[in-house]
């Protein structure tokens, strides 16, 4: 008989992934309360301790719970290639797309029509999902291939340079900075900035001020590309992002300016990424190739 769950598993690899119940909750969209529950549950039912808690400190992994984190994330890639498998027909090849959320409005569904028309015989399904979503899907199995940015990759994966993305910086006509036709690192420190929600991606940006020696203050901190856009627009300060849609106007219709961030080592690579630094099998050499394809 099982005594745990698939998504008792989830949840508390979730937790040793992203560190805290707070961080895990906030990845999966649920309420820190159903990943105590399910953390204390699977913790009794093994007799042994995942992490170890310690006031105002990261719920840290124990030995065991590391272990166990392991064999469940193998478990749930597993689990996952079962349901994609029935989904997709018996037998039939598949290939599992990621993508980063602010990239997916720009490359996703070319990159399906494109897989989709090189590899006729091949499921593509795909992912949306945040920096660490990918690394740990990649690593996990869950994902093939993944369309980010190079951020917080290391050496164990295959990344091939897209393109290379310079940052912009989002503000309404009546900023005091709108008069120019760019900006730099040095100007926007001045001002009040609207960064990303997602972590790493605002690490980045606050990296790039403390290399010419400034800590800007943060506004606000924004869900989704479109809200950055709506507060720029609104004179809430300035938003900067590596993604540019081409519209003029934020979706409450206020209008908005799209300035090039002019400092040369802001520009950040967009990457096809894998997991694994050697030869692949066929199919996904042949997705590789397609995708690389798809922006030269």
């Amino acid at each position: 008989m099982l005594y745990i769950s698939l998504r008792q598993y989830e949840y508390v690899c979730a937790i040793g992934r992203h560190g805290s119940l707070s961080a895990a909750a906030q990845h999966l969209n649920v309420s820190q309360p159903a990943l105590s529950n399910a953390l204390t549950r699977v913790e009794e039912q093994l007799g042994y301790p995942l992490f170890a808690r310690r006031r105002g400190a990261a719920m840290a992994l124990t030995p065991q719970g590391r272990s166990f984190i392991e064999e469940a994330e193998a478990l749930l890639a597993s689990a996952a290639r079962l349901e994609n498998a029935a989904e997709s027909g018996k037998g039939k090849a598949r290939l599992r797309l990621g993508c980063f959320v602010d990239l997916a409005p720009f490359l996703l569904a070319r990159a399906l029509r494109q897989l989709r028309a090189v590899m006729p015989d091949v499921a593509v399904s795909y992912r949306v999902d945040s920096f660490e979503g990918l690394i740990s899907g990649l690593i996990d199995g869950r994902i093939d291939l993944a369309l980010t940015y190079g951020l917080s990759m290391d050496a164990t994966f295959t990344r091939h340079t897209l393109f290379t993305s310079s940052p912009r910086a989002l503000l309404s006509p009546d900023h005091p900075l709108a008069i120019n036709s760019q900006v730099s690192l040095q100007d926007l420190a001045a001002h009040p900035l609207i960064l990303s929600e997602e972590g790493l991606s605002a690490q980045h940006v606050l990296g790039l001020f403390r290399q010419i020696g400034e800590s800007p203050t943060v506004a606000h901190r924004a869900a989704s590309l479109e809200i950055q856009r709506s507060l720029a627009a609104n004179n809430e300060g300035v938003a900067i992002s590596y993604a540019n849609p081409p519209a003029k106007v934020s979706y409450d219709g206020m209008s908005l300016l799209s300035l090039p961030v002019s400092d040369p080592f802001a520009a950040e690579p967009v990457v096809l990424a894998r997991h694994g630094t050697g030869p692949t099998d066929a199919q996904i050499a042949v997705a590789e190739r397609a995708l690389i394809n798809l922006v030269t």
